[in-house]
């Protein structure tokens, strides 16, 4: 007999897909305003896994890798419980803002209180409902607005479930990160909900790459952990390579950047990254990698000033290595993304 699922007071059959708004907050316009969460259940017993977007309510790649994930047919044959929340933060999205109206940041709040302020409402709200009727949860990102992310997962990988659910991703980087007071990866782990976090692409837009990684790696852990059938795929997953370490690239001065790389290059210590001038092509100083690393994030606005993080570059044991399976990477996924859109629903 599976095991009973409640969500606000609301008992989820068996076998079923129900959406559930969770009361936020009212605008000052005395709108309420919901969070929307879509339960979908199947007929057998498995684990319960939430997938959640949004927290920063700029960054949208999440949402459609949600939705995308929703439609699939594979969920038709889905054991256990997938718990879908494609907009947590739902101020921000409203304001296209990272933040919430009082400039918190929501995954500085976890785990919040139920009589603090909005963001540690909203935190606390997040834990009760949903972190605490799971049992695994992936957390979509993108980079910060004008800043691009290759898409990577970050987590504590010297945790051993931590690393496990990483490998199991099917990313070919790897960012071993320290659990960050306030976030939600922290405030679950300490529940012993281990979260994945994943980032890819820029905030306030939609990066068909970033997306369609996103999908197949939600769909890889689903699968790894019984709630789905295996996939159709013959080439087992790649070995991800694991950066213990990375450093930003800063402005030498203010003025105008031209970037020379690419998200995924290969860089060696004292390669040219890009170059910062004045308006008038006057005073010009080359931005120079500080060691051999692979760019991981970088800044996508011309406009710079002094001490600004212009690029993210990751070190790791072997980067000529990572840099070419990156490519093959990236290759590979696009011709896998043909055959797998075959497998959504119409």
């Amino acid at each position: 007999m599976p095991q009973p699922f409640t969500i606000h007071g609301q008992a989820i059959r068996p076998g079923t897909r129900t959406t559930v708004d969770l009361p936020v907050a009212q605008l000052h316009t005395h709108t309420p305003v919901n969070m929307p969460v879509q339960v979908v259940r199947g007929r057998g017993d498995g684990p319960r896994v939430f997938v959640s977007a949004a927290i920063h309510g700029d960054e949208l790649n999440g949402v459609e890798i949600i939705r995308r994930v929703l439609r699939h047919k594979a969920l038709k044959r889905l054991r256990g419980t997938l718990v879908a929340v494609p907009i947590v933060n739902v101020h921000g999205v409203l304001h296209h803002s990272r933040y919430l109206p009082d400039r918190r940041d929501l995954n500085r709040s976890f785990p919040g209180s139920e009589r603090g302020s909005l963001a540690a409402r909203l935190a606390h709200l997040f834990m009760t409902e949903v972190v605490g009727n799971c049992d695994y949860g992936i957390d979509l990102h993108t980079g910060a607005i004008h800043r691009g992310n290759l898409p990577q997962i970050r987590a504590d990988l010297d945790d051993p479930e931590a690393d496990r659910l990483a490998k199991l991703f099917g990313v070919p980087v790897l960012l071993n990160s320290a659990l960050r007071d306030g976030s939600l990866r922290q405030a679950a782990g300490d529940r012993g909900v281990p979260v994945l976090l994943y980032e890819a692409g820029e905030a306030l837009r939609f990066d068909e790459f970033s997306i369609r990684v996103g999908v197949r790696g939600v769909l890889n852990v689903l699968r790894a952990l019984g709630m789905l059938r295996p996939s159709r795929r013959k080439r087992p997953l790649p070995e991800p390579y694991v950066a213990r370490s990375s450093n930003w690239v800063r402005a030498p001065q203010s003025g105008f950047l031209r970037t020379t790389v690419e998200l995924g290059a290969l860089v060696k210590k004292g390669d040219r990254l890009g170059v910062v001038s004045d308006p008038f092509g006057e005073q010009e100083e080359t931005v120079k990698a500080l060691g051999e690393g692979i760019v991981v994030g970088r800044t996508n606005l011309p406009l710079v000033n002094e001490g600004d993080g212009l690029f993210h570059i990751a070190r790791f044991k072997a980067a000529d290595e990572v840099a070419a399976e990156l490519e093959a990477f990236q290759s590979e996924e696009e011709a896998f993304s043909t055959n797998e859109r075959g497998e959504e629903a119409d």
